[in-house]
């Protein structure tokens, strides 16, 4: 059973407009490679946490396997202590252009979410760099908010310097958890 919701499986809340396409049957402007996968102790998405801060809370160590081909990319990275990861959050829909999260009083436009239901569902998150195993492929984190065998798009150093925006704000009434 996947955990991807179809349209049908799963009606709008109010509020939520769903696009007239689903852009997952649409022929696609570039194509991806999938360069490993990222394990968790998640394994349905009603126990996966949220975010990165939840998923820490909660002790959701994780790890990221590199396929072998894209293994010497690793060479280097030991001297971070955070990576940015990209993920294809592959068991998520894709049809929803509005949507009205559980926890907001109102709908809002998917650009303006962090939900995993979007057009393009690529996750980013920004994780502790524990150990790297660069022969073997596996970088182990100090936490992940993603379920397990998540596909991996990419991984990226993190720049305090340039990556951080200190003055950044968000609406305080946007209901996080």
């Amino acid at each position: 059973m996947s955990d991807k919701q179809a349209p049908q499986d799963s009606p709008p809340r109010p509020g939520e407009l769903r696009l007239a396409d689903d852009p997952a049957a649409a022929p696609g402007d570039a194509s991806v490679v999938f360069i490993g996968r990222v394990r968790s102790p998640w394994t349905r998405r009603e126990d996966c946490p949220k975010n990165m801060s939840q998923a820490r809370e909660r002790g959701g160590a994780g790890r990221v396997e590199v396929a072998a081909p894209f293994r010497a990319g690793l060479a280097g990275l030991e001297r971070f202590s955070h990576v940015v990861l990209l993920t294809w959050f592959d068991r998520a829909g894709r049809d929803l252009i509005v949507q009205h999260p559980k926890h907001a009083a109102v709908a809002r436009g998917v650009f303006a979410l962090r939900s995993p239901v979007r057009p393009n569902p690529i996750g980013m998150h920004v994780a502790r760099l524990e150990a790297l195993d660069a022969a073997a492929g596996v970088l182990h984190l100090d936490a992940i908010d993603v379920l397990d065998g998540t596909p991996l798009l990419d991984i990226k150093p993190y720049f305090a310097s340039i990556d951080a925006f200190p003055e950044a704000a968000r609406p305080a009434d946007d209901g996080r958890r």
